[in-house]
């Protein structure tokens, strides 16, 4: 597996100002249960960073605000310089921010292949005056986005499973779908919640590798909330521990390894 080299840590910390997601004093409740408390963290520009903390420590709920499906209480959320704080899941995946699910969601009764078709944004052939009077421009567009996705699906190991039903995917095959998914989607950002969970080694490996190459290829910002620190250490350049709904610390997995408050709260000795 590819390792993160000193001289690409160097070059992330030096993109520490260039943010590309900033969350500022966020929170949010639920019957009176504060699951975020006026949590603050930067993500820098085309970096691989890491949510990590221990479980209830708000990390799924921060993934919720930041992609849209929930609204905080209070603060601000900002993607690429727009207040996205209280902007609709659909049209911040408009702005480049994908996210995947600690589920995998894949469409079970549609074919490997079929589930890649449905990602790409701004499909001709969505719009109705499109489909009927110029069918030739939709038939051109599907066939370039089957190419894409036979290609996307032979680079995530996956096109000999393209007319496979999704359903018959094991747990770590449908990861490399959703990853496949998202990149679909062409996004700028990724949001993973906990990608390795369930996953055999022998793809976490895989699954990691898929991601540095799509951070060093197609300069795609990744957040992702994981419990598996090997992994964590291995490709993440920054990473932020969050403890009971806030910020304990932020850093790379080193310094954090030399916090008592992260040690205490989640690392342990």
């Amino acid at each position: 597996m590819t390792v993160v080299s000193s001289d690409r840590q160097s070059d992330i910390k030096a993109m520490k100002r260039d943010v590309i997601l900033k969350v500022e004093s966020v929170s949010k409740s639920f019957g009176g249960v504060k699951a975020v408390d006026n949590c603050s963290f930067e993500v820098p520009n085309g970096s691989i960073s890491a949510l990590i903390g221990p479980n209830g420590a708000g990390k799924s709920t921060m993934v919720n605000l930041v992609g849209g499906a929930l609204r905080p209480d209070s603060g601000q959320i900002v993607f690429k310089g727009i207040d996205t704080t209280n902007v609709a899941q659909h049209q911040i995946a408009h702005l480049g921010l994908i996210r995947t699910f600690q589920i995998s969601r894949e469409f079970a009764a549609m074919t490997v292949l079929e589930n890649l078709m449905v990602s790409p944004r701004g499909q001709v052939g969505e719009k109705l005056f499109t489909a009927i009077f110029r069918p030739s421009i939709t038939k051109r567009q599907d066939r370039e986005l089957v190419q894409k996705a036979l290609q996307t699906l032979d680079i995530f190991g996956l096109y000999k499973m393209r007319n496979e039903y999704a359903s018959s995917l094991s747990g770590g095959q449908k990861r490399l779908l959703e990853l496949a998914r998202a990149v679909m989607a062409e996004p700028e950002f990724l949001l993973l919640d906990e990608p390795m969970a369930g996953v055999a080694p022998v793809l976490i490996q895989r699954l990691g590798e898929h991601i540095q190459r799509m951070n060093d290829e197609q300069s795609i910002t990744f957040l992702m909330v994981e419990h598996n620190l090997e992994i964590v250490e291995r490709i993440c350049e920054f990473v932020v521990v969050m403890a009971v709904g806030s910020t304990l610390a932020t850093g790379d997995m080193k310094e954090l390894r030399e916090n008592k408050a992260v040690v205490d709260a989640y690392l342990g000795g």
